[in-house]
Parts: C-alpha cells; sequence; structure tokens
C-alpha cells in the first residue's frame, strides 16, 4: 500500500505564499520522477486558494484536495461550499471531521457521516478524522471514543477507494507533543480491526496519523503497522519540511 502524505494547510498563508508553496512542491515532485510509486501526495489549500493551486499542480503527480465541506448540496446556505463545488474546480479529495472542526464548529458524528455523503455522492475521497482529546485518554476511554467515532461518523458501503481515516489524537495537535510509537501502534491497529470488522476491503483502507508529524518524527512514525501515511499541519507550510516527510514516506 502507498503511503499518502496529506498537508493541511488550515486558515494559514496569502495568495502569494500560496503559490510559491505549490510551485516549489511541484518541482520537487517533478526532479523525483519515480516518487508517486511509492508515496501519494496530497495539498489542501484554504478554499480561497484551492483553484490556483490546482491549476500548479495539474500536469503533476500532487493531488488538491479542501478541509470541509457542506452536506447540503446547493440552496440558501450562506458561506457554505457544497462538494460538487469542490469536484467542479477539481478536487479529488476533503477533509471532513478535523477535531478542530468538531471543537470549535460544534460538528458531532452525525454531522460529519451527512458530509461523508455528500462527498462520496460527488466522487471525492474522504478523509474522515477521529481522535480522543487528553481528557479522555487520562480517563482510559481513548479506545471507546474511537470506535464510537468509527461506528457513527462512516457510512455503510464506503471502501478503500472512496475513504481515508486520520487517527489525530486532539492533545498532539498544534501542541508539538506526538503520542508514543506504542500508542500509535495500539490505535492504529484498534481502527483496523474496526474497518476490517465493517467492510470488505478494510484492510486496504488507509489510515494516516495526524498528530504533529514532523522531519524529525516522520520516519519512526511511517515504519509503524498500519500507519498508511500522515495528515500534516505546521509542517506542510514548510517546502523543506514537507518534502522531508516525503522523502521519509
Amino acid at each position: 500500500m502507498k503511503k499518502l502524505i496529506a498537508g493541511n494547510w488550515k486558515m494559514n498563508m496569502n495568495r502569494e505564499d500560496a503559490i510559491k508553496l505549490a510551485f516549489s512542491l511541484v518541482s520537487f515532485a517533478s526532479e523525483s520522477p519515480k516518487i508517486d510509486d511509492k508515496c501519494d501526495i496530497l495539498l489542501c489549500p484554504p478554499f480561497t486558494y484551492i483553484s490556483q493551486v490546482k491549476e500548479i499542480c495539474k500536469d503533476s503527480v500532487i493531488s488538491v484536495g479542501a478541509q470541509d465541506c457542506s452536506f447540503h448540496e446547493n440552496g440558501a446556505y450562506t458561506g457554505e461550499i457544497s462538494a460538487n463545488m469542490l469536484y467542479d474546480i477539481g478536487c479529488n479529495y476533503v477533509i471532513i471531521g478535523h477535531s478542530e472542526r468538531r471543537q470549535y464548529h460544534g460538528e458531532t458524528d452525525d454531522i460529519v457521516l451527512n458530509k461523508v455523503c455528500a462527498a462520496r455522492q460527488e466522487g471525492l475521497i474522504s478523509i474522515v478524522c477521529i481522535g480522543e482529546t487528553k481528557e479522555e485518554r487520562d480517563k482510559k476511554k481513548h479506545e471507546d471514543i474511537i470506535i464510537s467515532q468509527l461506528a457513527a461518523s462512516i457510512p455503510d458501503g464506503m471502501n478503500s477507494q472512496n475513504i481515508v481515516i486520520a487517527y489525530e489524537p486532539v492533545w498532539a495537535i498544534g501542541t508539538g507533543k506526538t503520542a508514543s510509537p506504542d500508542d500509535v501502534f495500539d490505535m492504529h491497529k484498534l481502527i483496523r480491526s474496526e474497518l476490517k470488522s465493517r467492510f470488505s476491503d478494510g484492510s486496504d483502507i488507509r489510515i494516516l496519523y495526524g498528530g504533529s508529524m514532523k522531519p524529525d518524527n516522520a520516519k519512526q512514525l511511517l515504519s509503524i503497522e498500519n500507519v498508511d501515511g500522515g495528515l500534516i499541519g505546521g509542517a506542510s507550510l514548510k517546502a523543506d519540511q514537507f518534502t522531508s516527510i516525503i522523502q521519509k514516506a
């Protein structure tokens, strides 16, 4: 299974910086002709830069996605962006249920599930984020939380062609903290078991790690069983750091 290295740019950069970063990554990919044999690369810019980044990446091996979508098809939903709109501008992927969306925008498992359904209808690949808070881990509820989120956030009938799971321990996002290798192994093993029990090709659904992966820990994290790539935040904003992670993948 090829690793997937996905850059989540979040609400960062201006237009000039976004274009510069995209060109740097395309240049890197063009100078590494065999890199797509072992690794898929994805960029998820802010909505305002998706079209420009997509244009820059159009002749490269780099895919482009979005950081969120609405579960509504269309209509009077001010500020919302539909899955069809993302497909229309060339997106391949969409991140759904990121912990920051759950925390700051009140997104529930049911909302996440409906967004995944909308993305599937438009042919987009959903990267569904799940993860526990520090309080939940301290109370030894982390496994129950993950099992519950998997069950409630993912609709029936999904497969390895239209869904990716991103395990992101909430306490490790943007904090510089990283789950221990043993913690990552245990949680990814649990997720794999749940996927295999529910989906016929659960062994082939990619599971990304999404908690402060950086160049100095990427090799170790990516070598752990059932870690099929990374959902990269801060390190995806710097070309040298992001390409270093890609090379380790």
